[in-house]
């Protein structure tokens, strides 16, 4: 596989960044994920930690190297990673669980696959026009569906009122879709609220289509900063665009043809001995991010 990839997250206006992403790969076989802690709970940013790293740590086992069924990986590994939260909260005795959203994608075979639950997004963009999008499980997103009724109440239209997540006392209601074969140069971004509540979705996606993820992605956050200014909420996205590193000449070019059948690499930080996670602050999250694209950025000149 080759792929191009950029991960960026800012914390905005809020007091905390409790949005985590990262992706992993093997010689055949790429995961995306994305997760915005939620705001109103106690410990957001753990519950997005425990999510991807629950996701990433299955993907490892089952990525060997490339996953027998998408599609059942995702929903097995999204209701793991709901497990393993509520399982946070029952050995710590929290009166409140912590809650996520939570949106992830499997690139494998030339073809993508998804998942999410929750507010957080995923984009796919071809030729700059937009391929396809995930539907939010709010009842904003909800309010205009055919044949639903909802109570008219401004208050239940807010975009940021969600009716399902990871680390509630129901389960989760998800929504999985592909696989979508893809072409050369479409791109996937997977991205919270922060950037696409701020962005208008003609916006996103002609950005995504002029320029490659490591000129856009870092111009949409900006620009998401930009508008809603010291009321910003927490601004994450990671991209992938595919198999172009070598026509676009991107630095942020992977390609997973060294790696053996065993081989694995991640942006994930997995296996976080007890009490790691309390010490994640947004400062030790940027330096991780931006070690991560210099470290990406050397392997791709050295091949060149």
């Amino acid at each position: 596989m080759k792929f191009s990839v950029f991960q960026i997250s800012r914390r905005g206006g809020r007091e905390k960044n409790e949005d985590r992403m990262g992706y992993c790969y093997t010689r055949e076989s790429g995961l995306f994920v994305l997760a915005d802690g939620m705001g109103g709970h106690p410990d957001g940013e753990v519950a997005a930690q425990i999510a991807i790293q629950t996701v990433s740590a299955l993907f490892q086992r089952q990525a060997q190297p490339v996953l027998a069924d998408p599609q059942a990986f995702l929903a097995t590994a999204l209701l793991q990673a709901h497990q393993a939260i509520l399982q946070h909260a029952s050995d710590r005795r929290l009166e409140d669980t912590p809650r996520t959203t939570l949106v992830a994608a499997v690139v494998q075979a030339g073809r993508a696959s998804w998942i999410h639950c929750g507010d957080s997004r995923l984009y796919l963009v071809r030729d700059g026009q937009l391929l396809a999008r995930t539907r939010d499980h709010s009842y904003l997103e909800l309010r205009d569906a055919p044949g639903l009724l909802l109570p008219h109440d401004r208050a239940i239209t807010n975009r940021n009122v969600l009716f399902t997540c990871l680390g509630s006392p129901a389960k989760p209601i998800y929504d999985r879709a592909g696989p979508v074969v893809l072409e050369q140069g479409d791109r996937i971004l997977l991205c919270s609220d922060g950037l696409w509540g701020a962005l208008d979705e003609v916006h996103i996606v002609r950005q995504l289509g002029r320029q490659t993820v490591d000129g856009s992605v870092p111009d949409l956050v900006e620009d998401a900063l930009r508008k809603a200014g010291s009321a910003s909420d927490n601004v994450t996205a990671v991209a992938m665009e595919w198999e172009t590193p070598d026509a676009f000449g991107s630095t942020f070019s992977v390609s997973t043809a060294s790696l053996g059948d065993d081989g694995f690499a991640s942006t994930i930080q997995g296996g976080a001995p007890e009490g790691l996670l309390d010490d994640l602050d947004d400062e030790a999250i940027e330096r991780s991010i931006a070690e991560i694209n210099e470290a990406i950025r050397r392997s791709a000149a050295r091949r060149l």
